[in-house]
C-alpha cells in the first residue's frame, strides 16, 4: 500500500483533513500503514480540493492524490458510541494518533489522550493545528496561508495588484502549511522511538503558526535579540553581503534565468576567468565602506550584460565546466523537462480506473535499493470492513 519499508510493522491512526492529513502521508510515503479514520459523504474535504481534478469536475485533488497515497480508510462517525468503541479498539493496536482537527476535538469526543492511553500506555497522540490548543487564538479558524501571515512571512497587495500566480490572496505559496507534515511526522517518529524504549507514550503538539514562526533563524530569532546583538560588521547597513551581486538572479540570452551562486571566492573566480572579466577580480567586493554600495552596483550591471549574452543552456554548461556554483532558475514545466529532474527518477506511475496512467512526484527521500510506488488514496470508507474485522480477530 505505501512507499518504502522503513516504517514497515507500524501502524498510525488518522483523525486528520486538509494540511495535517500530511502528517500521515509522510509516515506512509516511508511504509506506515495510516489508517485514516473519515466521515460524512465527502470526509476528508482534499479530496475535492484544488483548482485541478482527476477524471471529472468532482474527480480527487492533487493534495489528496499525494497526501492520502497508500493509506487506508476506514468511515467512523465518532460522535455515535458505537463507533468511538471502535476507534479505542483500534488505538489499542496502533503506535501513534493523528489528531488533524482543531486541538482537543478527540478529547471533546471523549476519546482524547486520556482515554486512549488507559486503552494503550505506549500511545503516542500527536495532535496537529493551526493555531495550538493554548493561547488567545486556540479557537480561530485558519488555513495554510494564516500561518505565514501571522509569523512575519506573508507580504500583502494593494488592490493594483491582482494575484498572478494562482494562489489565493496573492503572493508566494504558503510555506509552514507545507512544512507542517514534516515536523509533525518528525516529532511522533520521535516519541514512537521513545516509547518503544520506555513502554510509555505521550502526547505532542504541532501547531502551523509555530511552524511558521520557526521558519527563519534570522528572521525571528534575530528580532527577539535585538538588543543583545550586533550588526556584522562584513555585512551592509541595509542587512544585504556587500558581494550580494555574485548571489543574484540574472535574465539570460533566451529570456530565461540563471541562478548565480558564487559567493564563495573560488566559483567567483573561476566564472570571471570562464567569461573572459578577470578585470571584475580588482573590484574590492568585501569591504563595507561608504563606497560599498556603488561597488556592488557596478559588478551587478555588468553581469546582467554578461549574463544576456548566454542562453540559459549554455550558462548551465559553462557552470559544469568551469566549476561555478549556480543553477538555472526554472517554471514548474521547467523543472519537470529539465534532464537533472528526470535522472533522478523524481516521478513513479500509477494506473487510475477511467483515466488512465498517471505520474506524480516521488518522495523527496531515496532508500538505495528500494523503488517508491505508493498506491493510490483508498475511496472513502474502502477498508472499514477489513480493518475492524482484523481488529476483532487480534481480540
Amino acid at each position: 500500500m505505501s512507499g518504502y519499508s522503513l516504517l514497515e510493522g507500524m501502524r498510525i491512526l488518522e483523525v486528520a483533513q486538509l494540511a495535517p492529513a500530511s502528517v500521515g502521508g509522510h509516515l506512509a510515503d516511508l511504509g506506515a500503514e495510516v489508517i485514516k479514520v473519515e466521515s460524512g459523504p465527502l470526509g476528508d474535504p482534499v479530496r475535492i480540493g484544488g483548482s485541478r481534478a482527476i477524471g471529472g469536475e468532482d474527480g480527487p485533488s492533487f493534495m489528496h492524490l499525494r497526501w492520502n497515497r497508500g493509506k487506508k480508510s476506514v468511515a467512523l462517525d465518532l460522535r455515535v458510541e458505537e463507533d468511538r468503541r471502535a476507534f479505542v479498539e483500534l488505538a489499542r493496536t496502533c503506535d501513534a494518533i493523528v489528531e488533524g482537527m482543531r486541538g482537543g476535538y478527540l478529547e471533546w469526543l471523549g476519546v482524547g489522550y486520556d482515554q486512549l492511553r488507559e486503552a494503550n500506555p505506549r500511545i503516542v497522540f500527536c495532535t496537529v493545528s493551526g493555531m495550538g490548543s493554548g493561547g488567545p487564538y486556540s479557537t480561530l479558524g485558519t488555513g495554510g496561508p494564516v500561518f505565514d501571515a501571522y509569523a512575519g512571512l506573508r507580504d500583502v497587495r494593494t488592490p493594483e495588484e491582482p494575484p498572478t500566480d494562482g494562489i489565493a490572496g496573492g503572493t508566494t505559496p504558503p510555506a509552514a502549511m507545507y512544512a507542517l507534515g514534516a515536523y509533525g511526522a518528525m516529532g511522533l517518529l520521535a516519541a514512537v522511538h521513545r516509547a518503544g524504549r520506555t513502554g510509555q507514550g505521550c502526547q505532542l503538539e504541532v501547531a502551523g503558526i509555530d511552524v511558521a514562526a520557526a521558519w527563519m533563524p534570522d528572521l525571528v530569532d534575530a528580532e527577539l535579540n535585538k538588543d543583545r546583538s550586533i550588526a556584522r560588521p562584513t555585512w551592509l547597513p541595509d542587512g544585504r553581503l556587500p558581494d550580494w551581486p555574485r548571489l543574484e538572479a540574472y535574465r539570460t540570452k533566451d529570456g530565461e534565468a540563471m541562478l548565480f551562486g558564487s559567493h564563495v571566492d573560488k566559483f567567483w573566480r573561476n566564472f570571471c576567468v570562464a567569461v573572459d572579466r578577470p578585470d571584475l577580480l580588482d573590484i574590492d567586493l568585501a569591504g563595507t565602506d561608504a563606497e560599498a554600495p556603488a561597488r556592488a552596483d557596478l559588478v551587478y550591471r555588468e553581469l546582467r550584460e554578461i549574463f544576456l549574452q548566454r542562453t540559459r543552456t549554455e550558462w548551465v554548461t559553462l557552470f559544469l565546466d568551469n566549476e561555478v556554483a549556480g543553477g538555472p532558475v526554472n517554471s514548474v514545466g521547467d523543472m519537470i523537462a529539465d534532464p537533472h529532474f528526470a535522472s533522478r527518477a523524481s516521478t513513479y506511475r500509477v494506473d487510475y480506473e477511467g483515466v488512465g496512467e498517471l505520474e506524480f512526484v516521488a518522495s523527496p527521500v531515496r532508500v538505495a535499493g528500494e523503488k517508491f510506488a505508493p498506491a493510490l488514496p483508498p475511496e472513502l470508507g474502502a477498508d472499514t470492513d477489513d480493518v475492524l474485522r482484523e481488529v476483532a480477530v487480534r481480540r
